[in-house]
Formats: structure tokens, C-alpha cells, sequence
């Protein structure tokens, strides 16, 4: 052993006792004769003294920089007076060094290690990943994330969940993202694919009577990124046969609980409340609402219905449109610029425009109200949208009104952004579940349907007879955990009947040729005996992010990839050598050079 303790473990208890540390200096001042150097690990630094009487420890001191790491002995004693640093845990001791080893050398670091994230660039960060691991910020998020995930384990373990691997290697299933392909030395031209996630394989260990499965898992998914997106995350993995979605809800529910009062003393509400899918989406515009931000999206077709302004009576008829009103709260002090600046943001989600109307002086009707579209629509349907929404003097209210799908995004995404903007997020945690989704929704053309959730997600059992007739209509037995506007985890009872899950594939244009080529072995296996069954997934990089307020789900993982799917530490991904390509069977196709690119290589 190179250490008899950590160094953020000293405190006065330990006075007068021999001590060896080891560790990276994290800095070094020289006090006219006297050396001090701040000792780190993972727990914390400690300041070391050597004085100029033990020569040759002293000269040695003298050539320390930061980051060398060293073993170091010495005697630990009281700081004195008028040294303390009440800052610091191990602020009222000291070490006096009596020995010092430079076990390595290091060059200048590339940035300091007492910044914040967001005083170094990311990509500099990443780059150095391994020197920035060492911020205390960083190694807290780790120790926070190992001690969640310690918790989780700790509490399906004492619930009868057994731990059990899923491969890695496996076969592509269309689950909504592309597939990581591996390709097949042995079965040339064949490839593998990384597992989006173990959907199946849990399924399948239900089927073989494992009864309570877990996995704290990676999956890989080959999409565009974003904060809170990586192509290879970490889910925590959970199935249960014999248990219906309340009961697995409540269980689930239970252990998020004791996972916030173990981790962060925060006690959650009991039970977290709920909300059909159908209500989100009215109320909020999406089906992960933010309850910290009071305002709502109000519904106001039926009072648009007979205006002779197109632009609004259209989609108020139109069943598959809405018009809506959201209301902010002091919202009349912002400029026009502002107000452009909010329309321009909703433009991104597919809106043409941000109407609104400012409340002035609501006493004196349509005359104390402010707006470009006032002209168009009649005093008594201005007046009861005012009363609806409630508005109150020195407030803004905003519409959408449009496809359904537009309004909700563009006036859901405008919520919380104002609620950000304009600090009218309340402190605390907001969990809830989101329950009864529909089982489908149209793909971009608008021609095909595709999964909500995905293909095994099982129908509400009055809904089965649906799934060819009308399966716009059907709903899910599907369960989403949301908390403060993020989706923490989502989960269903699954289909555990052949003929059920066949007319699903056939819903989804799956036909039973290609589904048996796809999914044979999963429709093999609902023949023999495959008890109802559900679970559910939580995404533990969210969770972290969330527990220690994090910015980004980078700020939580080891070794992340950038924006685009790259390790700047690794230079990965990285071309592979033409021996591998030719045993593998594959041929690389460069891709076409545009027309600017043929120009600037001749120049």
C-alpha cells in the first residue's frame, strides 16, 4: 500500500499520527523557506509543510510542479492559528512532510483544475478528458452516478430482480433509430448490429420464467445528437412477468423514491401524480410537461370557429388542427425585438407566425388591448378569450393556431422557454407518470403508421379488435416517468400473444413474411407459453444529469462523444487499415466531392 489514508479523509482526530499519502500536488507555494504543497486524490487535498531542515526532502519539494504525483509521509498536526481554511474539510489540519517521493513528472496541464465547465471549451475538455476527470466538479458527478446507480441495484436486488447479460452482438430490428452495424468476418457480407436496447432478449427471458430481470446496460443509437443524446448511453433495464402496469408503476415509483432520499435527502410526493397522454398534450403540448412552469396552453377553437380570419377559423375547424392561447404572466413588458425573437425560435418547430395581444388596461375592453390582429377578430371573441385565459393587466398572450402537431411543439417548446427566460420556474422536483398513449402515430409522409413507443407494446384489451379497423383509435398500456420536463424513463405491459402481435406488425405494414423473417424467433417464442409480462427503461445518464444539475449528459459520463459522434481523446471513429477491409470482404466508397471541393483541390 502507497497510502494509510485518502487525503480528504484527515481531520483533527487523526493529530500526531504517521500518516503516507499519494497523489497528484495540485499546488505549490514557496513562503519564504517554507514549501507548501497541496496534496490530492479523489477524496479531496490536504496541505503538506516541509521545512528547510530535512535538506535533502526539501530540495526535493523544491522541484515539484503542478500535477507530478508523489507519495509523501509526514506527521499530522494542527494548522496555526489564523490558518485555518473553514472552506476546506481538511481545512484545520496540516501534514509536516518528513518524506516525499516524485513517483512521475508531469508537463503543464492544459487548463487548470479549479475552473468551472463552463470556463474551459468542451472540445478542449474532452480532448484531455483524463486530466479533466480530475475537477472535483467531475469526479462528484462519478461518485454521484456510482452511488446512484448502487442504490438501484441494491434495490431490485432486495425486490427477487436478478441480474442477467443481454448480447451485444445481435440482429437489426427497426426500433425507430439506425443501427450501429458490425460486420461478420465468418459470415461474410452478414453484419451484426449493436442493441438499441435489450428489448427482446428481456422479453424472451420472461418467456424462459427469469420473473424479475434487470440490467444496468449500453445501448447504442445511430442519430443526431443533442444535449441530452449520445450514441452509446447507459439504461437501467428493467422486466416483470405476472405484474400488471400498476403494480410495476408503483414499484418503479417506490424505488425512485428511496433512490432521491438516499442520494440527495429529497423526499418525493407519494404517490407522483398522473396524466393521460391526451391532457399533456392540451394542457402542455407535450407529453413530458414541466410542472414547475404554471402556464398552460389553452384551448380556443370553438371560439374561432365562426371569425372570418382564415388564418385562425381554418384550423378551428380542421380536426386534426387546434388553435390555442398561451398566457405570460407580466409578459407586456416585452420589446418587439423580444417578441421576434420568440417568433423566430417558434419557426424551428414549423410555425408561420406568433400572434398576440397585449394586455394594457383590461377595464376598458378591447380599447386597453394591444395587437397587429385585433382588427381582424370580433370585440365579444377577443373579450371571452381574455376571460378564458385569464388574463390580467401588464400580461401577453400568445397563439398557434395550425396542424395540431405544430401547435403543440411550437407553443409547448415557447412554455417552457419563457418559463426559463423569464424565471417562472418553481424550485423543487415535479415527478409524474404519463399514461395512455395512443399505440401509433403517422410517420413523416403522413401515409404509413409507426410505434409510438415500439412494436411489442401492448393494446388496452378493449382496443385489440381495432388494430385493423381503425388503429388510429387504439391506445397503449404504455407508462412514461417524467420529472421537471424530462422524460426519466419509459416502459409497458407487452404483447405476450402471437396473434396479437402479428396484427400489430400488420398495423405497421409489417406483413407476416417479413415479420417471421424479422421476428421469428420472438414469435416463435410467444408459442410457448409466454406469461403477460412488462417493464420499463430509465435513462440513467438523464438521471444523473437531473440529481446533480448538470447542463448536459456529457457532464456525467467518463468518456463522451462530441456533437458528431466523435472521441476527440481517441481520434475515433478512425479508418480502418486495408488488410481488415479485405478479410471483412468490405470496399470503402468514398464519397462524391462537390463542385466547391474539386475547385479548391486544384487551387
Amino acid at each position: 500500500m502507497m497510502r494509510t489514508h485518502y487525503c480528504g479523509d484527515l481531520n483533527e482526530s487523526h493529530i500526531d499520527q504517521e500518516v503516507e499519502l499519494s497523489g497528484w500536488v495540485h499546488r505549490r507555494r514557496d513562503h519564504g523557506g517554507v514549501i507548501f504543497i497541496d496534496i490530492r486524490d479523489r477524496e479531496g487535498l490536504t496541505q503538506v509543510v516541509f521545512d528547510p531542515d530535512i535538506a535533502d526532502m526539501f530540495a526535493i519539494a523544491e522541484q515539484v510542479r503542478n500535477e507530478y504525483v508523489l507519495n509523501i509521509k509526514g506527521k499530522v498536526r494542527h494548522r496555526p492559528d489564523g490558518t485555518v481554511n473553514k472552506d476546506l474539510p481538511t481545512g484545520s489540519i496540516e501534514i509536516l512532510g518528513k518524506e516525499i517521493t516524485i513517483i512521475n513528472r508531469s508537463e503543464t496541464p492544459p487548463f487548470m483544475l479549479d475552473v468551472e465547465d463552463h470556463e474551459v471549451g468542451e472540445e478542449h475538455r474532452l480532448k484531455y478528458r483524463y486530466v479533466d476527470l480530475r475537477r472535483p466538479q467531475m469526479l462528484e458527478r462519478l461518485r454521484i452516478r456510482s452511488k446512484i446507480t448502487s442504490v438501484l441495484r441494491n434495490y431490485l436486488d432486495d425486490n427477487g430482480f436478478l441480474d442477467v447479460d443481454t448480447p451485444m452482438l445481435t440482429k437489426a430490428t427497426p426500433e425507430g433509430a439506425r443501427d450501429y452495424l458490425v460486420p461478420s468476418r465468418t459470415h461474410p457480407g452478414e453484419f451484426f448490429a449493436l442493441p438499441q436496447s435489450p428489448q427482446i432478449f428481456k422479453q424472451l427471458l420472461m418467456v424462459a420464467g427469469i420473473d424479475r430481470y434487470y440490467q444496468i446496460v449500453r445501448c447504442f443509437r445511430d442519430e443526431d445528437l443533442r444535449a441530452d443524446r449520445q450514441p452509446e448511453f447507459t439504461q437501467l433495464d428493467v422486466e416483470t412477468s405476472f405484474l400488471d402496469e400498476e403494480e410495476i408503476m408503483g414499484m418503479m415509483e417506490e424505488m425512485i423514491r428511496e433512490l432521491f432520499a438516499k442520494v440527495l435527502e429529497e423526499q418525493l410526493p407519494n404517490p407522483f401524480p398522473r396524466m393521460t397522454y391526451a391532457e399533456a398534450m392540451n394542457r402542455y403540448g407535450s407529453d413530458k410537461p414541466d410542472l414547475r412552469i404554471d402556464m398552460e396552453l389553452v384551448e380556443i377553437s370553438d371560439l374561432m370557429a365562426e371569425v372570418e380570419f382564415k388564418v385562425f377559423s381554418a384550423p378551428a375547424n380542421d380536426p386534426e388542427s387546434r388553435v390555442a392561447a398561451l398566457r405570460l404572466p407580466k409578459g407586456g413588458e416585452l420589446s418587439r425585438k423580444d417578441i421576434d425573437g420568440y417568433t423566430k425560435y417558434v419557426s424551428i418547430y414549423g410555425a408561420r407566425g406568433l400572434a398576440y395581444i397585449k394586455v394594457n388596461e383590461l377595464a376598458k375592453g378591447v380599447e386597453g388591448l394591444q395587437s397587429p390582429i385585433l382588427k381582424f377578430l370580433p370585440d365579444d371573441v377577443v373579450m371571452k378569450i381574455m376571460e378564458r385565459v385569464g388574463a390580467e393587466d401588464g400580461d401577453i398572450v400568445f397563439f398557434g393556431a395550425d396542424k395540431m402537431k405544430i401547435v403543440n411543439e411550437a407553443l409547448g417548446a415557447l412554455r417552457v422557454k419563457l418559463g426559463h427566460d423569464r424565471d417562472q420556474i418553481n424550485r423543487g422536483w415535479q415527478p409524474m407518470w404519463v399514461v395512455d398513449f395512443p399505440m401509433f402515430e403517422r410517420d413523416g409522409s403522413g401515409k404509413r403508421w409507426t410505434s409510438l413507443h415500439h412494436p411489442f407494446t401492448a393494446p388496452n384489451d378493449e382496443d385489440i379488435d381495432k388494430l385493423e379497423s381503425n388503429p388510429g383509435a387504439c391506445l397503449s398500456r404504455a407508462y412514461d416517468m417524467v420529472l421537471n420536463g424530462t422524460e426519466l424513463g419509459g416502459g409497458s405491459m407487452r404483447i405476450y400473444r402471437e396473434d396479437v402481435q402479428k396484427k400489430v406488425f400488420r398495423a405497421l405494414g409489417i406483413e407476416d413474411e417479413e415479420a417471421n423473417d424479422k421476428f421469428g424467433f420472438l414469435l416463435e417464442a410467444l408459442k410457448h407459453g409466454a406469461p403477460p409480462h412488462g417493464g420499463l427503461a430509465f435513462g440513467i445518464d438523464r438521471l444523473v444529469m437531473l440529481m446533480t444539475g448538470a447542463q448536459s449528459i456529457r457532464d456525467v459520463m467518463a468518456f463522451p462523444k462530441t456533437q458528431s459522434a466523435a472521441c476527440l481523446m481517441t481520434e475515433a471513429p478512425s479508418p480502418a487499415g486495408p488488410a481488415q477491409l479485405v478479410e471483412l470482404g468490405i470496399r470503402v466508397a468514398k464519397p462524391p466531392k462537390v463542385e466547391g471541393e474539386k475547385k479548391a483541390d486544384k487551387e
